[in-house]
């Protein structure tokens, strides 16, 4: 594949502290939010651009009792200027000092190899949802690991489009799993599995695939040794320098994913907020302002006390998992307010 594809660049950033940091993704996001309102970095942590990228530009992770700050494309330049003012973190009950960071950069990632590369998931994979659950639970073993295989080469497509990378040609996967049952993931029933995949696709480490990424999960490493499961950064880099790529014709039991399985994401632009609505729209804004029938009225009201299931459903992708990030943006609004760390945890 000797296309030329746009330089999608990613940056990861470590944050040493002064102690263990045994705090969540959000929590941390919180206080990111609180102490440093006005660095650039937080429009892309509390779902300010939810509506523009489906996909997070901006991920926190803990690993290893260890903050890490991953960015791609436009959120890269936010994360270096952000990390050169970051000082300390204070929880209320503990303040953490920021005593250095190390900052890892790379380039022209999110693009197809004609060489199988090797992925590790360092957090559960949450690859099932509601929909995709109940899809997976009828199917035999033997067709399980194919569904699998479909849902992370078509969520590695989306990725590729959503950072402006043009797929023509298949993209393949080969999903190696513990267990072919999945652990059931908080109240949200999701099911997450743990193990690693082969693709001819270059990812950055630490970013997330699949559901619940904003809460860690799905979290990869590149190029791992499959015998190695604990996580040892050191080891992960040394290991990363011997690992040898396969070409795809050498792969067994390797499945490849068209660009046409992937269906178009349902992102949905308010006319009225993006300056696009024409006059016959603004006219009937105008109408629906003014007196309200009756049976308007109610209508009103019945659309209130079922918002939140019908707001659940409207958002729901339709295709699976596919765009399973628009789960995660619907957590940030959850949880990524300083009233929701207020009240969860003691500051």
């Amino acid at each position: 594949m000797s296309k030329t594809f746009p330089d999608i660049k990613s940056v990861v950033a470590k944050l040493i502290t002064d102690k263990p940091v045994r705090k969540t993704a959000y929590q941390v996001k919180g206080v990111f939010m609180r102490q440093y309102p006005d660095e650039p970095i937080i429009p892309m942590l509390d779902g300010s651009y939810r509506d523009k990228f489906l996909y997070p530009r901006v991920q926190v992770k803990i690993l290893n009792e260890q903050i890490y700050i991953i960015g791609i494309h436009e959120g890269v330049d936010a994360i270096l200027c952000a990390t050169k003012q970051f000082s300390n973190l204070d929880f209320g009950n503990i303040t953490f000092e920021i005593q250095d960071c190390d900052i890892e950069s790379l380039s022209d990632q999110f693009v197809p190899t004609d060489r199988l590369l090797r992925y590790r998931f360092i957090t559960p994979w949450v690859a099932l949802n509601h929909m995709t659950g109940g899809k997976y639970r009828s199917l035999h073993n033997k067709e399980k690991l194919s569904y699998l295989n479909k849902l992370l080469g078509q969520n590695l497509i989306f990725l590729a489009k959503e950072v402006g990378i043009k797929i023509e040609d298949d993209v393949f996967a080969n999903v190696k799993v513990a267990s072919l049952f999945p652990k059931p993931v908080d109240e949200n029933k999701w099911g997450a599995f743990k193990g690693e995949f082969k693709t001819n696709f270059v990812l950055p480490n630490y970013i997330g695939v699949g559901n619940g990424i904003t809460r860690g999960f799905g979290t990869i490493y590149g190029m791992f040794n499959p015998d190695s499961f604990v996580f040892n950064e050191d080891e992960l880099k040394k290991e990363f320098k011997t690992q040898k790529s396969l070409k795809i014709t050498e792969a067994e039991d390797i499945e490849s994913i068209s660009v046409e399985d992937v269906p178009k994401s349902k992102r949905k632009i308010n006319p009225y907020k993006s300056g696009k609505a024409n006059k016959y729209q603004k006219k009937r804004s105008k109408k629906r302002t003014g007196f309200r029938t009756k049976k308007a009225y109610r209508n009103k009201k019945h659309s209130q006390a079922t918002n939140n299931y019908s707001e659940e459903n409207k958002k729901r992708p339709k295709s699976g998992n596919v765009f399973p990030e628009e789960n995660d943006i619907k957590d940030d609004q959850r949880f990524n307010t300083e009233k929701h760390h207020k009240k969860q945890h003691k500051f």
